[in-house]
């Protein structure tokens, strides 16, 4: 595949409680020979900041991810399956697939929610109304994750922009419960259900003064979006894509030393601060 694939040869599977079962399937099936996994959510934003003394501004952005995360709902998740080389599974189509989870939880007329979140939702085509009435069960959800070999697994590796919130929500449907106390904590949940992870975010610290977001990254690096920005199946694409590029590009031979780092998060040589 192309770093740049064209928006025809893409299929942007839509995932709704009907066909979880046999899209987990599929899943299971491909991720041997397509183990990159670029990861985007989206969530109803941050309403909560913690108040009181923190040590460091990492632990207050963890405190702030974790009161945010064990209040709010996830809404959607976006998966891009790779290979070493880029390319993408067709499982027996035409196309190119890739994978958008949409769940039910989220109601925008009972949950609390950041308003420009939600609106920049709505107006990127997000219809809350048939997530409520033909969304994935987050539950059941996460019983089919634990056993479909994308976590647990360290022959997976996750590629992730800036995804400390994106992590939490998944832990979250995971383990069933409230994200740790700790960031010590977090990143033991961390270390065993996704043991390999790239913050695209910490990369670009080695990357000769690249800056910005994901989208302004990927116009950095001349990767074409394919699909609906801020729906999280295009933007997981767009993931995959500027992280190959990001790497063709700035780093030589392994790049090892670099997982395991969420931006933001405090970190020491790939351990998590107590």
């Amino acid at each position: 595949m192309s770093l740049l694939p064209k928006s025809d040869s893409i299929q942007i599977r839509e995932v709704w409680a009907e066909n979880l079962e046999q899209e987990f399937d599929l899943i299971r099936g491909i991720v041997d020979e397509y183990p990159y996994i670029a990861m985007d959510t989206e969530f109803p934003g941050v309403v909560l900041r913690p108040v009181g003394n923190f040590k460091n501004s990492s632990d207050y952005h963890y405190q702030t991810l974790k009161d945010n995360v064990d209040l709010l709902k996830l809404i959607q998740l976006g998966l891009t399956f790779s290979d070493e080389q880029g390319n993408l599974p067709t499982c027996g189509t035409d196309k190119k697939c890739i994978w958008q989870f949409n769940f039910r939880e989220f109601n925008p007329n009972e949950d609390v929610f950041a308003n420009d979140s939600i609106e920049l939702l709505t107006q990127s085509g997000i219809d809350f109304d048939m997530n409520s009435e033909k969304g994935i069960d987050a539950i059941r959800f996460g019983e089919l994750l634990m056993s479909s070999g994308i976590v647990l697994n360290d022959n997976v590796f996750w590629v992730t922009f800036h995804s400390g919130y994106d992590f939490g929500y998944l832990l979250k449907l995971l383990t069933c419960h409230n994200l740790p106390n700790s960031q010590g904590g977090f990143f033991s949940l961390m270390a065993i259900f996704f043991p390999v992870i790239y913050d695209i975010k910490h990369l670009m610290k080695f990357s000769n003064s690249l800056h910005g977001g994901l989208n302004k990254l990927a116009e950095l690096l001349e990767v074409e979006r394919v699909g609906v920005c801020h729906q999280a199946g295009s933007d997981s694409l767009l993931t995959a894509c500027t992280f190959r590029k990001l790497r063709q590009n700035f780093f030589n031979g392994s790049m090892e030393k670099y997982s395991g780092v969420l931006y933001g998060l405090g970190v020491e040589n790939g351990q998590a601060m107590a």
